[in-house]
């Protein structure tokens, strides 16, 4: 939604009242007469998009995660914690754009603040895992179009439309993905505990990968 400046004559109590409701909601002057402008002639903002996307993608996580508001409409972390020494916390930071009428709407950041140089690089390890399972399953991933980015403890990587037709279907679509995501990681944590081969271990990730992938395509 493109934005322009306009200039408006208006009462001095009208406006302390709504920058004082502003200054509440946590927003500007300007956004938040935007957003009460856009309300009454029923015309629905970027950031009402993100709203929607941010509560069904919400909706779809349990209590295996904690939701972190960022003090922005266009930023959500959420957390969950896996079954490892010192139950390191893992932070899923979606981002997305005003403009999510393309295909790529945001990004997701994955990442673990650790200083344990072990834990490091055995995420480092699973992201490289995860990329070439993305690549071998989801040609249309943004993994297998090469839309990511691996650095220390952490992993950023588009996200896409996947051919959701409505910002409530996105949402389910990021939830479903980070859901997913966690459960393989979890079962890759276990699996180094209990000291299984690498070779085995990755057999049963992919087995696991393939068969939350086809769950969530017969549900969808």
């Amino acid at each position: 939604m493109k934005r322009s400046m306009y200039s408006l004559i208006l009462s001095d109590d009208i406006v302390a009242a709504v920058d004082a409701l502003a200054a509440q909601k946590g927003t500007s002057r300007s956004n938040y007469i935007n957003q009460v402008l856009a309300k009454h002639v029923q015309c629905i903002t970027p950031e009402q998009q993100m709203q929607r996307v941010f509560a069904n993608l919400t909706h779809q996580m349990d209590e295996a995660f904690r939701i972190q508001e960022q003090g922005s409409n266009a930023l959500l972390s959420i957390l969950g914690s896996v079954q490892y020494k010192y139950r390191p916390t893992i932070r899923y930071r979606v981002e997305l754009l005003r403009n999510m009428q393309q295909e790529k709407v945001g990004r997701l950041k994955i990442s673990c603040r650790t200083q344990n140089q072990t834990l490091l690089d055995a995420m480092a390890q699973f992201f490289r895992f995860w990329v070439k399972l993305e690549q071998k399953y989801d040609a249309d991933s943004a993994c297998a179009q090469g839309l990511y980015q691996i650095e220390s403890g952490c992993m950023t990587m588009a996200l896409l439309r996947s051919g959701a037709a409505t910002d409530e279907q996105l949402g389910e679509i990021v939830g479903n993905y980070i859901r997913m995501f966690h459960a393989v990681l979890q079962s890759y944590f276990a699996g180094i505990q209990q000291d299984i081969s690498g070779t085995v271990l990755s057999r049963a990730l992919e087995q696991q990968y393939a068969e939350l992938r086809e769950q969530l395509h017969d549900s969808a």
